[in-house]
C-alpha cells in the first residue's frame, strides 16, 4: 500500500513537471534573439555632428524601436587606435550588448593625428556629446542616463568626455542652440551619468616620454614644442580632472598590457578613491590590451551590467 502511494506521488509530480513545461514558452534561440534584436533596432547612419578641419564628422545611431513609449538610456561609444587609426564601424559588434539591454547606442567619428592633432580628439568627443544631449526629446533618450565608453585611446576619449567640467576651453568650438548662439556667449553643461573606461590612457605625459613612452602618442601631439606639448599632455590626461562631483567610472584592464600600462589604471582608481568617486577597478590576470577571450569578456560584461545597475542605470 504504500509503495503504491509512493508511486502514485512520483507519476503525479511527473505529470505536473511536464504539463508546466508543456505550458512554459520556449527560449528563444541565440540566432532569434539576433534577429529580433534587429527588428526592435533603427539605424541612423552618418549623421553630421560638426565640421572640422574641413571635414564632416559624423556618428551613427543605433535606436531602441520601443523608446517612443518610454525614453532610454544612451551608450556613447568612441572607438579606439592610440588617436592615429580606427573607425566608427569597427565598433559595431562591442554595441549588441547594450542595444539587447535596451539602450540607445551612438557610435562616434573623431580626427585622427593625420587630419588634426591633439586636443582635436578631444574636441571632437565634447561636440558629439553635446550635439547628442541637445537632442535627447527628439531621440526619445533620457538626458539622465547618459553613458560614454571606450577601448584604449577610445577609453581616454571617454573619460575626457565625461570628466571635463562645464566651461573648459575644449568646449569652445562646439556648435550651441540657434537660439542662444547669436545672443549669448553661454556654454552647455554636459551631464554624463557613468564612464566604461576599456584599458584607456589617464597619464598622456607618461606616453610621451621615459620608460612607458608609445610613438602612437608622439604622432598624436606632432611637431609641438616640448614646453607646449607638455602643458597640454597634463590638461589631456583624465588624472588632472579627477574632482568629488565627477562621475561613477568602472575600469575594465589587462594587467600585462604592453600598450598602456595597467599602472594608468591603478592611479586613477587610487585618485578617484581618494577624491570619493564612485569607482571599479576590474583587473584581468594576464590580460593583454583587450583579447580577454570568452570568460574573460563575459566577466566584464557582468561587471559592466552589475555596475550600471548600481547607478541606477
Amino acid at each position: 500500500m504504500r509503495t503504491a502511494f509512493k508511486q502514485a506521488i512520483a507519476w503525479g509530480c511527473l505529470a505536473l513537471c511536464a504539463a508546466a513545461q508543456a505550458q512554459a514558452p520556449a527560449q528563444p534561440t541565440p540566432q532569434e534573439q539576433a534577429w529580433a534584436l534587429a527588428a526592435e533596432t533603427e539605424v541612423r547612419a552618418n549623421l553630421v555632428y560638426t565640421v572640422a578641419s574641413s571635414q564632416e564628422l559624423k556618428l551613427d545611431l543605433y535606436l531602441p524601436v520601443q523608446r517612443h513609449s518610454k525614453p532610454v538610456p544612451l551608450l556613447v561609444h568612441f572607438h579606439g587606435g592610440g588617436w592615429i587609426a580606427g573607425a566608427k564601424e569597427g565598433s559595431v559588434l562591442q554595441l549588441m550588448p547594450y542595444l539587447a539591454q535596451g539602450y540607445a547606442v551612438a557610435s562616434v567619428q573623431y580626427r585622427l593625428a593625420k587630419v588634426a592633432p591633439a586636443p582635436a580628439a578631444v574636441e571632437d568627443v565634447r561636440c558629439a556629446l553635446r550635439y547628442l544631449s541637445q537632442r535627447t526629446a527628439e531621440l526619445k533618450i533620457d538626458p539622465q542616463r547618459i553613458v560614454v565608453s571606450g577601448g584604449s585611446a577610445g577609453g581616454h576619449l571617454a573619460l575626457m568626455a565625461g570628466m571635463l567640467p562645464a566651461g573648459n576651453r575644449f568646449d569652445r568650438g562646439c556648435a550651441t542652440p540657434e537660439g542662444d548662439r547669436w545672443v549669448n556667449g553661454k556654454e552647455p553643461p554636459l551631464k554624463v551619468a557613468a564612464i566604461i573606461n576599456w584599458f584607456g590612457i589617464t597619464d598622456v605625459a607618461d606616453l610621451l616620454a621615459g620608460p612607458n613612452a608609445k610613438h602612437y602618442a608622439i604622432e598624436w601631439f606632432g611637431a609641438m614644442p616640448d614646453e607646449q606639448r607638455a602643458t597640454l599632455a597634463r590638461e589631456l590626461s583624465p588624472l588632472s580632472l579627477v574632482r568629488r562631483d565627477g562621475p561613477p567610472v568602472l575600469t575594465i584592464h589587462g594587467d600585462a598590457d604592453p600598450l598602456v600600462p595597467f599602472s594608468h589604471a591603478q592611479q586613477l582608481h587610487e585618485a578617484l578613491n581618494r577624491a570619493g568617486v564612485a569607482n571599479q577597478l576590474l583587473r584581468m590576470p594576464g590580460g593583454g590590451h583587450g583579447g580577454f577571450g570568452r570568460e574573460g569578456q563575459l566577466r566584464a560584461g557582468a561587471a559592466i551590467q552589475a555596475f550600471l545597475r548600481a547607478q541606477g542605470l
